[in-house]
C-alpha cells in the first residue's frame, strides 16, 4: 500500500479570473508562489517532526511543476514528471471565462454540462479518456512505491477524478469535492483499492491570503 499526499498546484492568474485553463501552460501568481512556499514549509516542519515525504511527483504543466519545485526546495528532493496526472484538455474551452463558455462555445458548454463520459470536447479529451489516464498514472506511482509516502503535484480536474475512484462515484455525477489550491489530500492506494484518509486540509495555509479555498477550476 502507498500513501498519497494529493496536491492542487497553487493560485494562478486564470484561476483568479476564473478561466478554464486546461493544458494552457499558465504559471503561478504571487499568491500561488505563497501558497507553494507555505506548503513547503508546512512539509519540512512536518518532516523533522517524523513524518516525511518519499518522492514527489508533478503535472509536467507549468503551474503544477512550479509548486512541486517549490515544495521540493523546502524538502532536499527533485520532483519527477508524470504526464497522466495533467489536467483534462477542455479543448476550444480553454482561455474562456467559465461564466462565457455558453456565449462563445455553446455545443462545446452543453458536451462539458453533460458529463457523458465518452463524449469529447472538441480539441480535447472525453471525460471517460481523463479518469482512465488519471488512474492509470496513480495506479503505476503507487506500485513504484510500496510502503512509501508519496506528493502528487495536480490539477482540479484531476483531483476530482481521484476523489470519485476512491468513493466509486459515477462520472455523471454532479462535484462534490473541493478542489482547493495548494491543499493536502491524504489517500492510500493498493491492490484492495483506494481509500480517502483526509481532504482539502489547508490550515498551512490561513497566512497567506484571505481568498484561499475558491474552487475556481470548471
Amino acid at each position: 500500500m502507498t500513501e498519497i499526499w494529493l496536491v492542487r498546484h497553487g493560485e494562478t492568474p486564470w484561476n483568479a479570473e476564473r478561466r478554464v485553463q486546461g493544458w494552457e501552460d499558465v504559471p503561478l501568481n504571487d499568491t500561488g508562489i505563497g501558497q507553494a512556499q507555505a506548503l513547503g514549509r508546512h512539509l519540512a516542519q512536518l518532516r523533522d517532526a517524523g513524518t516525511a515525504i518519499d518522492a514527489i511527483y508533478s503535472s509536467d504543466l507549468k503551474r503544477a511543476h512550479q509548486t512541486a519545485r517549490i515544495v521540493a526546495e523546502s524538502l532536499g528532493l527533485e520532483p519527477r514528471l508524470e504526464s497522466g496526472v495533467r489536467e483534462r484538455h477542455y479543448g476550444v474551452l480553454q482561455g474562456l471565462i467559465f461564466n462565457a463558455m455558453q456565449e462563445h462555445q455553446p455545443e462545446a458548454t452543453a458536451i462539458w454540462q453533460s458529463r457523458e463520459p465518452e463524449a469529447a470536447l472538441p480539441g480535447g479529451e472525453s471525460l471517460g479518456a481523463f479518469h482512465r489516464r488519471v488512474v492509470s498514472a496513480v495506479d503505476a506511482i503507487a506500485r513504484r512505491h510500496p510502503g512509501e509516502r508519496i506528493m502528487v503535484v495536480s490539477h482540479g480536474g484531476a483531483m476530482d477524478i481521484i476523489w470519485r475512484h476512491a468513493h466509486n462515484v459515477d462520472l455523471r455525477a454532479p462535484r462534490a469535492a473541493p478542489l482547493l489550491n495548494a491543499s493536502i489530500n491524504r489517500l492510500t492506494v493498493g491492490p484492495q483499492g483506494w481509500n480517502i484518509i483526509a481532504w482539502g486540509e489547508v490550515s498551512h495555509l490561513d497566512r497567506v491570503t484571505d481568498t484561499v479555498g475558491n474552487d475556481v477550476t470548471p
